[in-house]
């Protein structure tokens, strides 16, 4: 995220708003102990531990955040020092902006943001993991997916349509980069809003994203197409996606045939849609903190990812809709958390 895009003058300002975030870290901190015991039973029923396999579902993704804050923060400073004239770029006004944006109150409230994001999304992907023993729904889902396009199969026709050949190559490229826009979103509004209190709406909405994605992997576990009827995309060029789903499909039978073994960890399930269901809340988010730029650069990211998750067989159709759906509650639900009332703040 661009600091000239994300924030406008005045340069220094700082809304003091931290006291006033104390009911929504209580509520954070619920939210984080309550799925976090969620985790803990499921784990004791399938007698299967916590896992963070070679630290990358949890310590590596929280490091990373905590260096992508220090260096989009770096760039906050500079260019709130910048924008004070070039009559007020001197040491002093240095020492004012960092004096502001480091201080240590905002600091460790961007900190706690961090931690409980990283330990909900630590718990969601082993409860996703541990999906692998609940029985699939794939064949009701393809049933519907055929429905909706009149006999049709979604992945066949976009196949049609686009090709089968370079197309594959740009669609992979969208889809992998996923991880890093989940991130730029996050940290972005952390190091650059002025009131902190707005950055708590994204880390609480992407929370929620991970929380309600995971009741719905749940309510109707199913694997996605490319799973269930590999048939339909063996003509594919190989790509970045070729390989997560050739790992997956391995993982997936070393956890069913060793589940304690220290390496089992499952990575698949495919309704509601987490890919179309984070990004969708990446737009909303931009779109409520009045971000037009961001707004429409997430807007187009979000269309080939509508299309990579079809195309490559990751998900259904409903699988699209569902994810939008939980975006948009996880949005309304971070808002409640954080300003508990409807009214959308200035």
């Amino acid at each position: 995220m661009r600091a000239s895009s994300v924030e406008t003058p005045p340069p220094i300002v700082d809304a003091d708003n931290g006291p006033r975030l104390a009911p929504t870290l209580a509520l954070t901190a619920a939210t984080v102990v309550v799925f976090g015991l969620i985790a803990v039973l499921r784990s004791h029923q399938v007698d299967v531990p916590f896992r963070d396999p070679h630290g990358r579902m949890f310590a590596h993704k929280l490091l990373g955040a905590l260096w992508a804050f220090v260096a989009l923060s770096a760039v906050d400073v500079v260019v709130r020092w910048w924008r004070t004239g070039r009559g007020g770029r001197d040491l002093a006004t240095m020492r004012a902006v960092v004096r502001v944006r480091w201080a240590p109150s905002r600091l460790a409230l961007v900190g706690a943001g961090l931690l409980a994001y990283h330990l909900v999304y630590i718990c969601y992907r082993n409860l996703k993991s541990w999906l692998v023993f609940r029985p699939d729904h794939d064949s009701a889902m393809l049933r519907l997916d055929r429905d909706l396009l009149f006999g049709h199969s979604p992945a066949t026709l976009l196949h049609d349509v686009l090709g089968t050949d370079w197309i594959a190559h740009p669609l992979a490229f969208f889809y992998a980069i996923f991880t890093y826009v989940c991130t730029a979103a996050l940290v972005g509004c952390l190091a650059f809003l002025n009131d902190i209190r707005k950055a708590y709406v994204m880390v609480i909405a992407g929370m929620w994203t991970w929380i309600l994605g995971t009741a719905s992997y749940y309510l109707i576990p199913t694997l996605g197409p490319v799973f269930s009827v590999p048939q339909e995309f063996a003509m594919l060029p190989h790509t970045a996606v070729t390989d997560m789903v050739t790992g997956n499909v391995a993982d997936r039978a070393r956890m069913l045939a060793d589940p304690r073994a220290p390496d089992s960890f499952v990575g698949v399930a495919a309704f509601a849609s987490l890919h179309v269901g984070f990004t969708t809340t990446v737009v909303l988010m931009m779109a409520y903190l009045r971000k037009r730029l961001l707004t429409w650069l997430a807007a187009l990211y979000l269309v080939p990812v509508l299309i990579a998750t079809v195309y490559f067989g990751w998900h259904f159709l409903p699988d699209l809709a569902g994810g939008a759906l939980l975006a948009a509650m996880a949005v309304t639900i971070a808002h409640l958390c954080v300003y508990r009332s409807l009214r959308r703040p200035v």
